[in-house]
């Protein structure tokens, strides 16, 4: 049987007798796939994981740690570990991604995307505040630096068919080494990966504030620098944000992480500081991860995000002085001048 055959047959086990139908819900960048059930009224949410390219256990793991934490992620109501479904809490179907676009549409006061974002920032902290040590795979050197490298693997080498002289591939390495020291010596909690507006919900119940934003997608949780998710959230590859907007909503988390007792730096210079440095590690990471969707994986749809990301990854390398390489290798690649910035 394909996969969509196993997958109502164990529908059929779990609702003997019951008629539903199914609905693509969304399809993820990975293996994974995920599906609406609709059975008289109500809806559940099947995640189609298959299990000699995925492992459902992280996210029935990472979910339960998260849900501890007090925020709003689906339950697992039945797991089939073996064939790779399992059936979820239906989280709805409007993305942050969707109501973003929509009040950038309709030229809707700004107020709106500020509650979403505070919403989305107070969960972040209460995943931060419930970290725990080795309750989740490191964030360290190998994978930080691994994941950098998909940048001349598959953006330079194969996007571009550039091929760097050794020159340029050590001041390449050199700029990895900066980017971990910084990254590595950042506190560390729990760190979702992919904190952006693909991944976060708005739920049904909008009236709670404890129940926006619904999270998914976070089946590859780590333990790893404070400023990730930031980044991830404020430095959204799928959304532009005006950077004033971000500024503000950016020291609007600092001030609440301090309050409540989260090791962050005092001084928000340096807070920032890391912030930036992490987005240059994540962007890098992107950039190389889009041009293997398509290249390898015949998905194309990615690559009109590249020039935000490109954008995000310049914009931090013009504002300090120790990135000012690989703004030079940037220039390089895509035959632009060097718009000096502010160094810190």
């Amino acid at each position: 049987m394909n996969r969509q055959q196993l997958r109502d047959v164990w529908l059929q086990s779990l609702f003997p007798g019951a008629s539903f139908s199914v609905t693509t819900a969304s399809a993820d960048a990975s293996f994974r796939s995920y599906f609406r059930v609709n059975m008289a009224g109500r809806t559940f949410i099947v995640m189609d994981a298959p299990p000699e390219h995925e492992n459902c256990l992280p996210f029935i793991y990472v979910a339960q740690l998260f849900h501890q934490a007090g925020v709003h992620v689906p339950q697992v109501l039945q797991q089939n570990l073996e064939q790779g479904f399992l059936l979820l809490t239906d989280l709805g179907d409007t993305t942050y991604l969707q109501a973003l676009n929509e009040i950038n549409a309709n030229s809707i006061n700004v107020m709106q995307a500020r509650n979403l974002y505070g919403a989305a920032t107070d969960a972040l902290i209460k995943i931060q505040l419930a970290s725990s040590a080795n309750k989740l795979p490191h964030y360290d050197e190998a994978m930080l630096l691994r994941e950098m490298r998909l940048f001349p693997d598959w953006y330079i080498a194969r996007h571009l068919q550039v091929t760097l002289d050794e020159k340029q591939s050590t001041a390449l390495n050199n700029i990895f080494q900066r980017i971990l020291q910084n990254n590595l010596a950042q506190p560390h909690v729990y760190v979702h990966r992919d904190y952006h507006s693909r991944n976060l919900m708005v739920t049904t119940a909008s009236l709670n504030l404890s129940a926006n934003p619904g999270i998914l997608d976070f089946q590859d949780a780590v333990w790893g620098p404070i400023t990730y998710d930031l980044v991830s959230l404020f430095k959204d590859a799928y959304i532009h944000l005006e950077e004033a907007d971000t500024l503000d909503w950016l020291i609007r988390y600092w001030e609440k992480a301090r309050a409540a007792g989260l090791p962050i730096h005092t001084d928000f210079a340096e807070f920032y500081r890391d912030y930036e440095w992490m987005g240059v590690q994540r962007h890098l990471k992107v950039l190389g991860i889009f041009a293997r969707l398509y290249h390898r994986d015949g998905k194309d749809g990615y690559l009109k995000n590249l020039p935000l990301v490109m954008k995000y990854l310049r914009d931090a390398c013009e504002r300090y002085e120790d990135l000012k390489p690989l703004l030079k290798l940037l220039d390089t690649l895509q035959n632009k001048q060097t718009i000096m910035g502010f160094t810190v």
